[in-house]
């Protein structure tokens, strides 16, 4: 009996003492006395009740005891639209409307963590007239492969890049109101399979390369929310990953708040709420009446509960709930989050190539032909999983229309069938029968669309191709099979060329496309991104001229995607092991596979279950510059309509200690005649390593408006404690105490400027 009693004293005082490690650094720590007493008054049954999925994104509180439901906002580029309590219909209020941002690869694409202050202020204010006390985003989980269906979504395939942009959504979120729920923890890297796949990935990649962007945003954000991915890390689902959950997440970085499970991410009671997860989500499956029986026959321990109902109730303190009648009482979009939306869309869009031909001279009024579907798509919905139902959307073509007026005539045709699609048309079966006259039926209308556009080519001054992929092509639950322009644009492209040269491709996407074809034939190349309410807009202003495109590239667009290295190393993909986790949720009307069918389908492949992360941290460009291998646009590029020279780097000290701040000078000029953004980055390269490393590592930079002819001094800093390695060996960050070169340029090819200093 004494045993007992003094193991319960140890267990209650080592969850004391992770409290009060972290109680420098979280602001939700301030609540836990008054929190202690409503513990107190709470009834087993009621506590078990905050644990687990009330609606659809609402989760209990406690109403005799004053303690407001939590309402939860999907996704993290706009706030949905609002959906009957216990499915997936719209409510069909008027109310509802949201401003669409752009989302997450081309927030990363302004490489701004001002920007990304901004977005997170415009979710902020969007979800707390709809009542939302929690944003599910940010989304920054790395972008390992070009083909992945989120990389829309999420930052950079880069953590440093990522990570600044996280702490500025975080803040811009929580300053104004609401939590954020980072998302998804940990290593959910791919769609196929999410819901199975078990990632094996070597601790220093883990902590170097897929963890920072988390951390940076709990450590100095003091993020209130965590998602739990669906995958599992080196063998636990990370919903109940005792390392990822508790020893890293809450014991070493301080996190104080609570862990949301992925919608039906939820596998098991005991581990889940031992090992660290507080909410399942949407149902209780696992830890509604599960879970209290576990209580009941000392399974788990009631101080484990106790635990988990304090990490959700600090968070429901720290945002106070909005009454339901004061919810949803105007529209949701508003113009300043409007006007939010266009600075991010106008600073993002990236300038790949520039023969001459941009900004469009209009003094002729020239005959410009707007081709492609995506001309006129809108791209808030589509897909599987958060879209916006927006109050409106500016689609390129309306933008363009905006922008230019009569300076010019447009003659605008469709050009390509962009692809559609629905649960039905994605997931029915058909006969052969069928699929060849489907397949016939669009050979016709794909060349009835190609000759209209050959025709208005030929008489117009100028083509602009408005093509990429949409919201059915890049989607969650699926990732793309290759990053190949669909619907035969390469063809189209080619044959447009063939009539008139003077090409200007606009590409909206979010992910990385082979550029191989559509960079030969044309004069001008751009990404827009998903961009977003005013994305048509920004990308007119671009055109036209009224602002110099600044965005840069926030990964690698490879020559081929069987560069990229988790493709060249062979470790994706693993192949398809059943249906999507979370199709089984959404589709009500298809069921999905059953197990017969998904035993045949895994059977079909050595290990479909299984990612061997083998390269390591060698991701995206670590990757290709360490092997010296060619790629189409490298991390970081991005032209302007002017040009800036690079002179004078110069260091504040040329030997640094571990506590030290390597602070960075960089005279920039703008050598143009129009104003224009810049972003300076800066790489590291180390000498004379004693571990391995890539060949270069972004460690700052800086997006810097220099207006023309002017010139500025930009200055950086890089913290040396930011230069450390994971040491496998000690289980530590550890110092590499060797030469470094600082190398700042325009992007991780482009290096202007070299200086050697010292760690000491």
């Amino acid at each position: 009996m004494n045993r007992r009693i003094l193991f319960i004293f140890i267990l209650i005082m080592a969850v004391f003492g992770c409290t009060q490690e972290t109680s420098r650094k979280s602001a939700l720590l301030q609540y836990d006395a008054e929190i202690d007493g409503i513990i107190q008054q709470m009834t087993l049954e009621e506590k078990v009740d905050m644990l687990h999925g009330k609606f659809m994104f609402t989760s209990a509180g406690v109403e005799r005891l004053g303690v407001a439901d939590f309402k939860y906002a999907d996704g993290p580029f706009g706030i949905r639209e609002e959906l009957q309590p216990k499915s997936w219909a719209p409510l069909g209020l008027k109310t509802d409307s949201a401003t669409f941002f752009p989302t997450g690869s081309a927030l990363a694409a302004t490489w701004s963590q001002e920007m990304a202050y901004k977005y997170g202020t415009g979710m902020a204010r969007e979800a707390r007239l709809r009542g939302k006390d929690m944003i599910l985003g940010p989304a920054i989980n790395i972008q390992r492969i070009p083909t992945g269906g989120r990389t829309y979504e999420y930052l950079s395939e880069d953590p440093f890049l990522s990570s600044r942009l996280s702490v500025g959504y975080t803040k811009g979120v929580q300053d104004n109101g609401a939590a954020v729920c980072l998302k998804h923890f940990a290593l959910n890297n791919q769609e196929n399979n999410r819901g199975r796949v078990n990632v094996i990935v070597g601790e220093r990649a883990m902590r170097e390369i897929y963890l920072p962007p988390f951390q940076a945003a709990v450590e100095e954000a003091d993020a209130f929310g965590v998602m739990a991915a669906y995958n599992k890390v080196n063998g636990w689902w990370c919903a109940e990953n005792d390392m990822l959950l508790n020893k890293i997440l809450r014991e070493e970085w301080g996190f104080a708040g609570p862990v949301i499970s992925d919608w039906g991410g939820t596998h098991s009671t005991v581990n889940s709420v031992v090992n660290g997860l507080n909410v399942e989500m949407p149902d209780q499956r696992f830890m509604g009446k599960a879970l209290l029986d576990s209580v009941k026959a000392g399974v788990v321990s009631e101080e484990v509960i106790n635990q988990r109902v304090r990490e959700i109730l600090r968070v429901r303190f720290a945002i106070k709930p909005i009454p339901e009648e004061e919810a949803n009482k105007e529209i949701t979009s508003q113009p300043p989050q409007q006007k939010i939306a266009y600075e991010v869309a106008s600073k993002s869009i990236v300038l790949l190539k520039n023969k001459n031909i941009l900004p469009l001279n209009l003094s002729e009024q020239p005959v410009i032909a707007v081709i492609g579907d995506n001309a006129d798509r809108t791209m808030g919905l589509g897909g599987v999983g958060a879209g916006v139902k927006t109050l409106y959307e500016v689609t390129p073509l309306e933008g363009l229309k905006n922008k230019i007026g009569d300076k010019a005539e447009l003659i605008v045709v469709q050009g390509y069938e962009g692809v559609e699609g629905g649960f039905g048309r994605r997931f029915g079966r058909r006969s052969p029968e069928e699929l060849a006259k489907e397949a016939h039926e669009k050979e016709i209308k794909a060349q009835k669309l190609a000759n209209e556009a050959l025709d208005v080519a030929a008489k117009a001054d100028i083509v602009l191709f408005i093509g990429g992929d949409n919201r059915w092509v890049e989607t969650e639950g699926s990732d793309r099979r290759d990053i190949m322009l669909p619907s035969g644009q390469d063809e189209l492209i080619k044959k447009l060329a063939e009539v008139n040269p003077n090409i200007v491709t606009v590409l909206v996407s979010g992910g990385p496309n082979d550029l191989n074809v559509v960079n030969q034939f044309s004069k001008a190349l751009l990404i827009s991104w998903f961009n977003g309410t005013e994305g048509g807009n920004a990308l007119a202003d671009i055109l036209v001229g009224n602002i110099s495109p600044g965005g840069r590239l926030p990964f690698t667009l490879p020559v081929k995607l069987e560069d990229s290295p988790a493709y060249a190393l062979g470790n994706y993909p693993q192949g398809r092991g059943g249906r999507d986790i979370f199709m089984n949720l959404v589709d009500e009307t298809n069921p999905g596979l059953n197990a017969e069918k998904q035993e045949q389908d895994t059977s079909r492949y050595s290990d479909p279950n299984t990612a061997y992360y083998s390269e390591e941290s060698m991701v995206g460009y670590r990757w290709f510059d360490t092997k010296d291998l060619p790629v189409m646009y490298p991390f970081g590029y991005g032209l302007t309509y002017t040009t800036f020279e690079y002179s004078s780097l110069t260091t504040n000290k040329e030997k640094y200690g571990k506590n030290d701040v390597i602070s960075i000078d960089v005279v920039l000029k703008n050598t143009g005649s129009v104003a224009a953004d810049e972003v300076v980055q800066v790489y590291i390269h180390r000498i004379n390593p004693s571990v391995e490393w890539p060949k270069k590592e972004l460690k700052a930079f800086s997006r810097e408006t220099v207006g023309a002819g002017e010139s500025k001094t930009v200055t950086l800093e890089i913290p040396v404690k930011n230069l450390r390695y994971w040491n496998e060996t000690i289980q530590d960050w550890d110092y590499d105490l060797c030469d470094l070169e600082l190398l700042a340029g325009a992007s991780v090819e482009d290096i202007k400027l070299t200086k050697k200093i010292s760690l000491k």
